[in-house]
Parts: C-alpha cells; sequence; structure tokens
C-alpha cells in the first residue's frame, strides 16, 4: 500500500481530500504545517485550526504530524514580500508559499514521513502527459487555483495529488458532511497565505515605515498626501481620503501610478480612465510547465486572481522575459503580481509583472 502525506490546513477541502484518498485505498497521514508565529491580536488561527486538524484525523482515523516552517516562511517568503512593498511593488505571497513551504519544505518533509506522495486540498487537477505532470485548471471555475500553483516546479507536481480538484465545492462539503468530518460547514478562509484575516495596513505598519508624499492628479494637481507607496495598490479606491474637489467631477478617485522617484502617487477619477488600462506587459523571466513551441504564442493570461482568461499574444524577450500584448486593454494591471498563462484548461506557466504599456 502506497503512503501519501495530506497536508492537514484544518480546513474541509484538505479534509476531504484526504477522505477521498483513504477511500481509494492509500496508507493515508496527515501533516499539519504551522507557518506563521502565533501573535496575541487573535488573527493568527493556528491553534484552532490545529485542534480541527487533530478532530479530522481522529474521524479518519489517521496518524497527524505537526512541524513548524515559521522561520523559513519569515525567510523565503515574507522577506520578500516587504521587500516588494518597500519598491512599490504589489507581490502576491500565496504563489511564493506554494513554491517555497507547501511543494518544496512540506514535499520533502513528507518523503522524511515516508509518503511516496503528498496531497493536498487544492482546486487544481495534476494529470500525466507526454511531457510530464501537467497542471490544470480545477472543475469547479470559481474556486480553480492553478493561478496560484503555475511557480511550482514540474517534477514537485509530479508527486503531488489533488483530490478534490475533480469536485465542486458544494459536493466537497456534502462529503464530509455525510463522512462526519466536523469541519464540514467551516468557512473558507481568505486571508494572506498562513497570516490569517486582519485589517491588512495596520499588520503592514509593524514592518514598513510610513513615507508620506504627495497624491497627486494625472496633470499634476496637489491632492492629497499618502502614507507611503508600498501601502497602496494600482486600482484602488478605498483609503485615498482626497473626496471631492472644487470644479471637478464628483467621480471616485482611483490609483494609476506610483512615481518611485518623487515618491508621488498619482490618482485619477472614474473606473474606467484611461491611465488604468494597459494594452501590453512586460515580465521578469517565466517559470515553464509547458516550454511553448513557437513564438509568438498566442494562448490566454490571467494577470489576477479570479480574472477571467484574456487572450493575449506573447513574444519572447532577452533573458526568457516576456512581453504580453492583449487584444483588449486590461485594467489595473499591477508590477509585482503574477501573468499566468493558458491553453484551454492547462497552466502554462506564468511570470512576473515588470513593467507596463499604456492602452
Amino acid at each position: 500500500m502506497k503512503r501519501v502525506i495530506v497536508g492537514l490546513s484544518g480546513g474541509v477541502d484538505s479534509a476531504v481530500a484526504a477522505l477521498c484518498l483513504k477511500e481509494q485505498g492509500w496508507d493515508v497521514q496527515g501533516l499539519f504545517m504551522s507557518n506563521w508565529e502565533e501573535d496575541e491580536d487573535g488573527y493568527c488561527t493556528a491553534a484552532e485550526d490545529f485542534q480541527d486538524a487533530r478532530a479530522v484525523a481522529r474521524e479518519l482515523g489517521i496518524a497527524l504530524h505537526r512541524v513548524s516552517f515559521a522561520q523559513q516562511y519569515r525567510e523565503r517568503v515574507f522577506q520578500h514580500f516587504l521587500s516588494e512593498l518597500r519598491a512599490g511593488r504589489t507581490p502576491n505571497p500565496d504563489v511564493l508559499c506554494n513554491r517555497e513551504i507547501k511543494f518544496g519544505l512540506a514535499l520533502k518533509y513528507a518523503e522524511r514521513l515516508g509518503g511516496e506522495y503528498f496531497a493536498t486540498g487544492h482546486y487544481a487537477r495534476i494529470v500525466a502527459g507526454g511531457d510530464g505532470a501537467q497542471l490544470l485548471k480545477a472543475r469547479d471555475a470559481g474556486k480553480d487555483q492553478s493561478y496560484f500553483l503555475h511557480a511550482v516546479a514540474p517534477h514537485e507536481l509530479a508527486r503531488t495529488l489533488m483530490p478534490i480538484g475533480e469536485l465542486e465545492k458544494s459536493a466537497v462539503r456534502a462529503r464530509a458532511r455525510a463522512a462526519g468530518l466536523p469541519v464540514f460547514d467551516k468557512p473558507d478562509s481568505t486571508g494572506i497565505c498562513f497570516i490569517g484575516e486582519r485589517p491588512f495596513r495596520e499588520f503592514l505598519a509593524q514592518f514598513l515605515s510610513e513615507r508620506p508624499g504627495p497624491i497627486e492628479s494625472s496633470t499634476g494637481e496637489p491632492l492629497g498626501t499618502h502614507r507611503g507607496l508600498a501601502f497602496y495598490t494600482l486600482g484602488q479606491r478605498a483609503g485615498l481620503n482626497i473626496g471631492g474637489r472644487a470644479g471637478m467631477a464628483e467621480l471616485p478617485w482611483y490609483v494609476a501610478a506610483k512615481d518611485g522617484a518623487r515618491n508621488a502617487l498619482i490618482a485619477v477619477q472614474g473606473r474606467d480612465h484611461p491611465l488604468l488600462y494597459s494594452r501590453a506587459l512586460r515580465t521578469a523571466a517565466v517559470h515553464w510547465l509547458a516550454a511553448p513551441h513557437e513564438v509568438p504564442l498566442r494562448c490566454t493570461v490571467k494577470v489576477r486572481y479570479r480574472q477571467a482568461d484574456q487572450p493575449a499574444r506573447l513574444e519572447l524577450l532577452p533573458e526568457g522575459a516576456l512581453r504580453i500584448l492583449f487584444e483588449q486593454p486590461q485594467r489595473a494591471v499591477t508590477p509585482g503580481q503574477y501573468a499566468v498563462l493558458y491553453d484551454g484548461p492547462r497552466c502554462l506557466g506564468g511570470a512576473v509583472i515588470e513593467a507596463l504599456e499604456p492602452a
């Protein structure tokens, strides 16, 4: 009987992943990862989640192991997150967490526990293909998490199972309820990976110094003062505190650009202002899960999670970077985020967004 180590988070998705594998005849054991230190403000729920994971393991009759990767998370994920914010970019720590922690350290730890495979409760599918393990979107399009998994190495995907990728979320909860798993109705977490759900600006203020500067219109008119470029993202509406201005239309203001050289935040009025749109972008080097057979390549691209696939043409640049030209201009494309590439349901890879070209 082959052993699989399931990353049990204390939530319903990983619980049902373990349930499915046990029903399929695997020798299943659980692994609970603590990747953020407990805090006194109550936002980190690791202790509660561990108790839920224990209850699931007890109901399934499987062993549960526990490990802390908190130091490695700070070094490999959180410090990079902060440095990107200081540079005025908007990183996505969940992508790095998957690459460095869940499918890096945890997979290796699973090997030490005798696991031939590592399994998670991600909504995505992994199938064997002629060119190795292929990462596909989940059957439940509304829950698909392939965007966050594009940076995982192919050889790590080949040793990973994602049993609920074929299921709708409603079916996952129904399976949990029918099996008597105590987390069947536990709400989904929506905070940053392992950090939890908390007031984000207040949290960042513990690690980033405020560096106030001007908020200006696209024509250079002063509008107000920002706390520091790190605390804002392109397309953001809330939190600008600049309100209406005499002689200007009563329309909401949005962040359109960051001028790092002058420490200035550029804001425009109206959700569909032209300066909020980009026709093309340039990336850092691509992490390919399926190398292209021809360039330029036509495929679809997501520049943020939950975005609908956008038709685009890819042009290969020096050192493995890309220029991505969209059929339709894209709103609030954000440097530091990821452009993730798809061919139908298959994820081809992705790269960090470096620069934008106006529409």
